[in-house]
Formats: structure tokens, C-alpha cells, sequence
């Protein structure tokens, strides 16, 4: 069978070209990654995202190339422009029908398998995590390392439902520009005011009415001495009430309880400054207003301000890229024996070496092993000659946990993205729980009392504990003698200079 006179054209003929070239290495992709189990995440981002999209471009041209020989034989033959005549009679007709229907069936199926591949390919944590690998790095460590590790992406990020697709799609479009153009922010805020709502992600299997028990936690810190003395702490979160039957009357969560409405208004987009809040029981339809007595506002001002409900996120907002501050990954890298206790001074260097900015990741360990060594070679010789394991093994850990937790091409950091959920680096709890919020007839606060979310049951180091049994709970005390401050000051108002 002839081709049609109208194919012979370098556009049509280039057109062609490229469509089958790119239908063949979509076939052999696609066969060495379903059979062969070969294949990363940048073949999938070619077989089901790049290649189509050429073929199709290549069948485009192809078309513009048939119809630019059409008309230039049309004007060349003065020829008026005709219909074509279809007669199943003729052969040659039958087998061109033919050729077209099978090659269109062969298209469409090869089109839906392709989009339907396509379609979970772009909603994979790979796609999500590692194709802009430089500028999703911090977020999908951090999100490996998460609690919601085994949660995909999309189930918070976008969640079920068309129009949520459709949105999140379209704010693909602009990332992808935005990633070939060089032309994102770095850090990458945090879309606080892009993201679904709370009750239509989180809550699909952490619902209000589901009541949990109370926590015991125990965290092990160590100081940044000679010893690297350790201080150990145990508490009883109060995530629910003393007695499940209460339900959501009292405790850490009854901030969600569906009989109450917690809205408040802060004075920038990060939301961690907040001055008023307003609480409405939807039962009785009480309501008081709190302001925060730094912020006085006037009624105008107030009419003026942007609400927002209190949901999960307002203190879980690191629920899946927490990152955690050098003191935190120093702590866990030593409580797992990652890093000796024994080693004397470790700490003391390590906070010393990582309060400072590094412009690359290879530069901070350069500095990081240099300067634990120069250290050690100072002031401890010794140990240089008979313990070099140790440090090594130190200097290790410090690395993992910088590079887990530090970004800086993209300067993402603890400080960047604050944790919201606690108080001791940053605010946290403390934006609302701080004594200055008073009603307006100055007869309700919002406490900032230290028993409203937990109880001290242990605290010390190991071998001169503190303990409280039963029902009784322990006062507070600071491993270092600050002469009462922390009752008056803010946890963050040291811890967040210190490192």
C-alpha cells in the first residue's frame, strides 16, 4: 500500500518520525520496567509524562505537515477544494479504513493505559519527593522519618474528590515553571493557606469523637557539660480526659470538641503571633472574647480581622516534616548510643560547631570533623590516641543528623519550620496560653498553668530521680539553677539563641 501524495513532506515525514520513535521507547520502557523490574523514578517521569508528550507533539506536526501539503498541491493545481469521496468498493480505501481504525484502536488503548499510569505515577511519594530532588529533599526526608511515613502524599496534600485534583494539578503547572525557572523561594513557605482542611484529611482517621487515653511520655536530655549529664523527665500527656467516659470535656484535645468553636486572629500569615481569640459553646451559644492585653485592639480593628477555626494543624503543624533542632538530634543520636555519653565535652563541642550557618551540606561536615577534631587534639590528646573510634562514631552521628534535619541550598531548618506542637523552641502553646489573654470583663484567662496539658511524675538525673506516685505530680525544675526565671519567661526566650 502507497502512502498518501500529501505525506511526502520533510514536516510530516519529521512528524512521524518522532511519534513512532517515542511509542517505541515508551513500549520498551515500559516492557523493562513491568518485566525486567528495572527502572527509577526519572524513567517513570519519561515513560508516562515526557515521552507521551512528544509523541504527541511529533503526531501534531505530522498532522500540520498533512495539511500543509494538501493545500500547497491544491494551490499548485489551481483545484477547488473537494470532499473526499469514500467507496468501500475500492480496496485501496478498505485498507486505508482499516490501517486507520487499527492504528486509532492501538492509540487510545496505549493512551488510556498510558494516563492511567500517568495518573498514579503523579500522585506517587516519588513523584512528590525525589523528581525536584534539590528542592523536595528537605520535606521527603523529613517525611521518611515521620510518624505518617506510610501515609501518602497525596492523601493529605490534595486528599479525595475532583475539584482538589483539579486545584492541585494547576498548582503543579505553576511548580514545575517555577523549578525550571530557578525562580521558587528558598526556604519554601509553608502553604498554610493552600492546604485542605483539616476535617477532610486529618480526620479521616484521627475523628474528634474517637477518645484517647492519656500518654505516658519519657525523654532523656543531657546538659552541655564536662559529663554530658543526662536529666530525664517523665510525664503524663494529658491528650485525653482522666476517664475516657468524659469524652472531650477536658484535656490537650478538647480544643476539637465538636460541641465548641476556638477561632482567633493573628497578626501574620505564619500565624505565630496571635492576638484574639474567640470561644463559642454551640450548645448553649455562649461566647467570650479574649485579647491579648499587648495587642489592644478597638471594635473597628476587630471587625477588620481575619478569622480563622482552630483545627489539628494550628499545633500539629509538623505532623509528617518535623525538623528537629541540633539539640533534639543530638539527644536521640546519644540516647541510641549513636554518640558515647562517656566522650567528654561531646556536646558542648557538637552545639558549638552546628549554631553556626553553612552556605553547602559538604562544607558543614568539613567543618564539623575538623572542628571536633581540632577539639579533642587540644584538649584531650589522649583520647585522640586511644579512642579515635568514639569520636569518629560521633562525628558520624552529628553528620546524620545534620543531614536530616539541615538544608542549606534550600535553608530549611528547625528555625524555618517551627513545631508548633510544645513550647521549648518557640512559642507554640505559649501564642495563646500565656496569661495576657483576658475576656473583656477581665474575669476568664487562658492560663498558661504547666498542669493543663501534663504532670510531672519523674524528673532528675539517673541514681537521684524525683518521683510522684498516685495522683500526686511534681513541680518543675530546671536541670540548671536560673533562679526561678522559666515561671516568668518563656521557654523560647532562651532555648531558641542557645542553638
Amino acid at each position: 500500500m502507497k502512502l498518501p501524495k500529501h505525506y511526502f513532506s520533510w514536516t510530516t515525514f519529521l512528524g512521524g518520525l518522532i511519534a513512532v520513535i517515542s511509542l517505541f521507547m515508551i513500549i520498551i520502557l515500559f516492557l523493562a520496567s513491568l518485566v525486567l523490574g528495572v527502572g527509577d523514578n526519572y524513567s517513570g517521569l519519561f515513560t508516562f509524562i515526557i515521552l507521551p508528550a512528544v509523541m504527541i507533539a511529533g503526531l501534531a506536526l505530522m498532522f500540520i505537515g498533512l495539511i500543509r501539503s494538501r493545500k500547497k498541491r491544491r494551490l499548485q493545481s489551481s483545484e477547488t477544494a473537494k470532499l473526499p469521496i469514500v467507496d468501500f468498493n475500492d480496496p485501496k480505501q478498505r485498507m486505508i479504513v482499516f490501517v486507520l481504525t487499527i492504528g486509532l484502536s492501538v492509540f487510545v488503548v496505549l493512551s488510556a493505559l498510558g494516563g492511567y499510569q500517568a495518573f498514579h505515577y503523579t500522585e506517587s511519594n516519588q513523584f512528590c519527593g525525589t523528581v525536584c530532588h534539590s528542592v523536595m529533599e528537605p520535606e521527603y526526608t523529613a517525611y521518611q522519618g515521620s510518624a505518617h511515613a506510610r501515609v501518602d502524599c497525596v492523601e493529605c496534600h490534595v486528599g479525595s474528590g475532583v475539584n482538589w485534583y483539579v486545584k492541585s494539578k494547576l498548582s503543579g503547572l505553576y511548580q514545575v515553571y517555577s523549578v525550571m525557572a530557578n525562580a521558587y523561594p528558598r526556604p519554601i513557605p509553608t502553604p498554610l493557606h493552600d492546604l485542605r482542611p483539616a476535617q477532610e484529611t486529618c480526620e479521616k482517621c484521627h475523628w474528634p469523637e474517637k477518645f484517647y487515653d492519656r500518654k505516658f511520655v519519657f525523654h532523656k536530655h543531657y546538659l552541655a557539660d564536662e559529663e554530658n549529664t543526662e536529666w530525664d523527665i517523665a510525664m503524663v500527656m494529658k491528650t485525653g480526659p482522666a476517664y475516657r467516659a468524659l469524652g472531650l470535656q477536658e484535656g490537650i484535645h478538647w480544643h476539637i470538641n465538636s460541641n465548641v468553636k476556638i477561632e482567633y486572629a493573628s497578626t501574620n500569615i505564619k500565624r505565630d503571633t496571635i492576638i484574639l481569640v474567640k470561644y463559642t459553646d454551640l450548645l448553649s451559644g455562649e461566647t467570650h472574647i479574649y485579647m491579648d492585653e499587648t495587642y489592644p485592639l478597638n471594635q473597628d480593628q476587630i471587625s477588620n480581622l481575619e478569622f480563622r477555626t482552630m483545627d489539628c494543624l494550628d499545633c500539629h503543624n509538623r505532623p509528617s516534616h518535623d525538623y528537629k533542632s541540633p539539640q533534639r538530634f543530638f539527644d536521640d543520636a546519644m540516647t541510641s548510643g549513636k554518640i558515647s555519653s562517656d566522650l567528654p565535652d561531646i556536646k558542648v563541642a557538637a552545639m558549638d560547631i552546628l549554631r553556626n550557618v553553612f552556605p553547602t551540606k559538604d562544607s558543614a561536615f568539613s567543618y564539623i570533623e575538623s572542628e571536633i577534631y581540632s577539639y579533642y587534639d587540644m584538649l584531650y590528646p589522649e583520647l585522640m590516641e586511644t579512642d579515635k573510634e568514639t569520636i569518629d562514631r560521633a562525628i558520624l552521628a552529628i553528620k546524620e543528623g545534620y543531614s536530616r534535619n539541615v538544608f542549606p541550598y534550600m535553608k530549611a531548618d528547625w528555625k524555618a519550620y517551627p513545631n508548633f506542637m510544645g513550647h521549648i523552641e518557640n512559642d507554640g502553646c505559649y501564642r495563646c496560653h500565656n496569661d495576657r489573654f483576658k475576656s473583656k470583663r477581665q474575669t476568664r484567662t487562658i492560663s498558661r498553668d504547666c498542669t493543663l496539658c501534663h504532670l510531672i511524675k519523674q524528673q532528675g538525673p539517673p541514681g537521684e530521680m524525683m518521683y510522684a506516685t498516685g495522683n500526686d505530680f511534681l513541680e518543675f525544675v530546671h536541670p540548671v539553677d536560673i533562679k526561678g526565671k522559666w515561671k516568668t519567661m518563656f521557654c523560647a526566650e532562651c532555648h531558641k539563641e542557645l542553638y
